[in-house]
């Protein structure tokens, strides 16, 4: 009899759902700086207005990556096969990505070491790079997973890429990236909206109506083109939920309407599309009223829905392959072993809620209105 309390097919079901909990939690923690790097340009207009954006997600930001390690780390551990292809197939996106992440804290610390208006405009639109680029890319490959990566598994499980950057850049996955992009955004606009006052905060009231309207607007759009036009994957063949991981001991067909299925057989998953829809309403009425949390609460509420809605839609899916369907990667084949999925669930549970107790308490501590006068009292402002 196992030592493991928890059985295989249990703990692939935990690891998947803490996968989707940490990636919302980066996208609604990390979100906020990437939201307001993105808007950095256009809602600031003076160096002032700009110090009190820097200084709104600059205390944080770093706090904030904690999610996106967590959530990297996790693939790494938990689902090293989908790390593996991931990072080979999304080779140029991930470094894409990092080269602009690298941007964030190199602005942050650079820009106001020279007190010159075209110095700190070259690292202004550096920390916009470094919000618009991710927010983008992030979803363009998760549109990726619904059309299916390029990639096989020889007999040995080894990966080959048969892709390339540009094949990513499909119709549908630059509608599922402007989705993440505009998600981001409306996130940013409503910390901005909130923590500051004046012409700043009006004008990202401004931008984040626009933004919660065409995140609502390319959500629908998305979900319409991926329920009902895209063809999805179907494992045809019995998994073994509690055998070991080999991805090659199964069939997948491609069939159209396969996205739908999860709504058919969970008739419960119907609540995540609702709650993104709601949630984009709720952001756009608040900014629109100026209310403050409600922004907040409604925005957040929208990425928890859309994550949600990709990641109920593509189960038991991870990574669907598009010229081998049977070599898909899946919850029931794609993780690590039951014992390191075991292990790494009790330093989870021992570590997450100090990680969220501390971020509760950096919160409480940075709350407030962060304004041209604040930041003149306060000698380490940005």
């Amino acid at each position: 009899m196992s030592a493991i309390p928890l059985d295989y097919e249990t703990l692939r079901l935990i690891w998947w759902a803490l996968l989707g909990i940490l990636l919302i939690g980066f996208a609604i923690m990390g979100g906020m700086d990437l939201g307001i790097g993105a808007l950095l340009p256009f809602v600031a207009k003076t160096d002032e207005e700009r110090r009190v954006l820097l200084n709104l997600s600059g205390p944080t930001w770093e706090g904030n990556q904690v999610w996106l390690v967590l959530g990297g780390g996790a693939i790494f551990a938990a689902w090293p096969a989908i790390y593996a292809a991931s990072f080979s197939g999304f080779y140029i996106a991930m470094i894409a990505i990092l080269l602009a992440l690298i941007l964030r804290p190199v602005g942050f610390k650079f820009r106001g070491k020279v007190d010159n208006p075209t110095w700190r405009g070259i690292w202004d639109w550096a920390l916009f790079v470094g919000g618009f680029v991710p927010s983008l890319v992030f979803g363009v490959a998760v549109g990726n997973l619904f059309l299916g990566v390029p990639f096989r598994l020889d007999d040995t499980l080894r990966v080959s890429y048969e892709g390339n950057f540009f094949g990513l850049l499909t119709p549908f996955a630059l509608v599922t990236g402007l989705v993440s992009l505009a998600m981001l955004i409306t996130q940013g606009a409503t910390i901005i909206a909130a923590r500051t006052n004046g012409v700043v905060a009006d004008r990202a009231r401004r931008y984040g109506k626009w933004a919660a309207a065409a995140t609502l607007g390319l959500f629908v759009v998305g979900g319409v083109i991926s329920l009902f036009w895209l063809n999805g994957y179907e494992v045809t063949s019995l998994q073994n939920v509690l055998g070991p991981s080999n991805p090659l001991n199964k069939t997948v067909v491609l069939a159209q309407g396969a996205w739908r299925t999860n709504y058919t057989t969970m008739p419960w998953s119907i609540l995540a599309p609702t709650l993104a829809v709601i949630g984009s309403v709720i952001a756009y009425l608040a900014l629109d009223l100026r209310a403050k949390v409600l922004g907040i609460v409604g925005s957040s509420l929208s990425i928890v829905g859309i994550i949600a809605t990709a990641g109920l839609s593509l189960f038991p899916f991870l990574m669907p392959s598009s010229v081998d369907p049977a070599a898909s990667f899946t919850v029931w084949d794609a993780s690590s072993s039951q014992m390191t999925l075991f292990i790494m669930l009790c330093a989870t549970i021992i570590f997450l809620p100090i990680i969220l107790a501390y971020t509760a308490w950096v919160y409480r501590v940075m709350r407030g209105t962060v304004t041209t006068t604040s930041l003149n009292r306060n000698p380490n402002a940005y």
